[in-house]
């Protein structure tokens, strides 16, 4: 059965210590693919952008800095409240955006309780796949 989590929220880009637009987003999670999650900005746009990365990455980085390459993740405080920075780069650019810790662990949790780490291997049905195969 397939199960989607998913969150609309508003995040921050950072453009300077003191200047921050918003931007709309939105956080999902589906079962068929249980070890990633994915992120679209400017979802009321004719041009979303999406990107998905290990959910591993975004877990870890609610609590510590963590990731290389393309996606990095921290935890950090903005204007007295826990944010969770998350630092994108691509051949077309670099990004650094602001979520609000609290609404991302929220999400978070509700995906480790559909799919428990360290079970995401069982969403795939490889072993019932290669027990069909090895039968015929």
């Amino acid at each position: 059965m397939r199960i989607v989590v998913e969150r609309e929220l508003e995040l921050k880009l950072v453009l300077s210590p003191q200047r921050r637009i918003p931007v709309p987003a939105r956080l999902g999670y589906v079962t068929d693919d249980p070890y990633a999650v994915h992120v679209t900005f400017h979802i009321d746009s004719a041009h979303p952008v999406h990107w998905t990365f290990a959910r591993d990455l975004l877990v870890e980085g609610v609590f510590r800095p963590c990731g290389r390459g393309d996606v990095r993740v921290w935890p950090a405080k903005a204007e007295g409240r826990g944010v969770v920075l998350v630092a994108l780069s691509s051949p077309d650019g670099d990004a650094l955006l602001e979520a609000p810790a609290a609404q991302v662990s929220a999400w978070l949790e509700r995906t480790l309780r559909v799919v428990p780490p360290g079970t995401e291997g069982e969403q795939l049905g490889l072993d019932d796949e290669l027990a069909e195969l090895l039968a015929q």
